[in-house]
């Protein structure tokens, strides 16, 4: 069976790819990849490859997925299977980069909890803003990664490079997943993202927001074992 690395997303843990651990075990032996330290995606990424098996299967959500691109670059012979979750390939604008900036000084400045509660609600789906376990779990992840290492992941974020050119030299099948009101990565950059991919199959998770993994489990879950059975 093939090994699977999951990378979490930005002030993620494990926990927010709990669902698809038990989904996918019975196909493969599933690792969570550490991104709470490094200064750069490249490192993040040159981490991960280091603790990782000589071949896997590999899926990024969000964050994770800028990380696993950058695998991509430094490793692409490692891999057998790419998923890129509620992701893209685009690097920041410099007005997303002063938004990611200002929003580590205001957790800095004010309650950490009551900064990450507005922005944990503005990513939901609308239909789940009010689902208060959801809330908690996203809540109980982005405590325990803590303000410092919001900082270095957001540093890492803002200077990722450009992964567009990295995406027609992909050559594994490649599953791009994303749901349909993501307000954080709208579903345009996932459609082209799989359009400049070989064989990449496109799913469009319906009635979700960008925390995929934990808003559509049961729908996430059937998309990744059909993609690491495939």
């Amino acid at each position: 069976m093939t090994p699977i690395v999951l990378i979490p997303g930005l002030l993620c843990t494990a926990e927010v790819f709990a669902p698809q651990v038990a989904a996918l075990w019975p196909h493969g032996p599933v690792t969570v990849a550490n991104t709470l330290t490094g200064e750069t995606m490249a490192d993040m990424a040159a981490a991960i490859l280091a603790e990782a098996p000589p071949r896997f299967a590999l899926a990024g959500l969000s964050m994770g997925g800028y990380v696993a691109l950058e695998i991509m670059r430094q490793a692409p012979e490692r891999v057998v299977k790419l998923a890129l979750i509620s992701t893209q390939a685009l690097p920041d604008t410099p007005e997303q980069s002063e938004q990611r900036r200002t929003f580590v000084a205001l957790a800095r400045k004010a309650k950490f909890a009551t900064v990450l509660r507005h922005a944990i609600s503005a990513m939901h789906h609308p239909d789940r803003r009010d689902d208060a376990d959801l809330a908690a779990v996203n809540l109980r992840m982005g405590l325990t990664v803590g303000v410092e290492g919001l900082a270095r992941q957001t540093a890492a974020i803002i200077g990722r490079p450009d992964s567009r050119p990295t995406l027609p030299a992909i050559r594994v099948p490649t599953l791009v997943l994303v749901g349909d009101s993501d307000p954080l990565m709208p579903p345009q950059r996932s459609h082209d993202m799989a359009a400049a991919i070989p064989g990449a199959r496109l799913v469009v998770v319906p009635q979700c927001g960008h925390a995929t993994t934990l808003e559509q489990p049961a729908a996430v879950n059937q998309a990744l074992v059909e993609w690491i059975k495939d």
